[in-house]
């Protein structure tokens, strides 16, 4: 009996120090094995450890459901004070939104054909569109779509959009022509007199 109630204590240590992984697939479903995952695994977590900490707090459902019926999107243009206004606003309720800076041609397409001129700032609320900047219309914008009042949520600090940096054209190295040789060749030492 003691025989068999060694083995048992045995085995249950061996399996308490096993170690047992969790983590994600490439697909997004959860395994929970006793070998090391893939190195494709995402979110991988060995026993014992302590779960990782989410960098941001889960969304409240309001704004989550906001944002998958009416999305924001902000064009701006650099060094335009209606657009930093915009912005400020927009961070201040604590409201998630991408924002399109018009530097290039295309991207100034891109705003005429979604907010039908070319003025700056343009917020896009799901298909709504205001163009210019007037606070308390954009509060009534976001009011009707369903996106948590000023206060509910967390200010945000999204900064404008870099301005891209200008592609310099591409050097060639020059080819300098073949410098003549000999002793009578521009930058030859001078030559001694045989005769003397």
């Amino acid at each position: 009996m003691r025989i068999v109630l060694a083995t048992v204590l045995c085995l249950a240590a061996f399996a308490a120090s096993a170690q047992i992984y969790r983590w994600t697939d490439d697909k997004g479903r959860l395994h929970v094995t006793d070998t090391p995952p893939p190195t494709t695994a995402k979110n991988v977590r060995k026993s014992g450890e302590p779960p990782a900490h989410e960098p941001t707090p889960a969304e409240p459902f309001a704004l989550q459901r906001a944002r998958t019926s009416f999305p924001i999107t902000l064009y701006t243009a650099p060094g335009c004070e209606g657009c930093t206004e915009a912005r400020k606003l927009l961070n201040a309720r604590g409201l998630p939104f991408s924002e399109i800076s018009v530097t290039t041609e295309e991207q100034l397409e891109a705003l005429k054909k979604a907010a039908g001129s070319a003025t700056v700032p343009a917020m896009i609320v799901g298909r709504t569109v205001q163009r210019g900047f007037e606070p308390g219309v954009y509060q009534g914008l976001l009011d009707s779509a369903g996106y948590p009042a000023q206060g509910a949520l967390p200010p945000r600090k999204q900064a404008e959009p870099e301005a891209p940096k200008p592609e310099l054209p591409e050097v060639k190295p020059v080819e300098l022509p073949e410098r003549p040789t000999g002793p009578y060749a521009p930058g030859a030492p001078p030559q001694r007199s045989a005769g003397k």
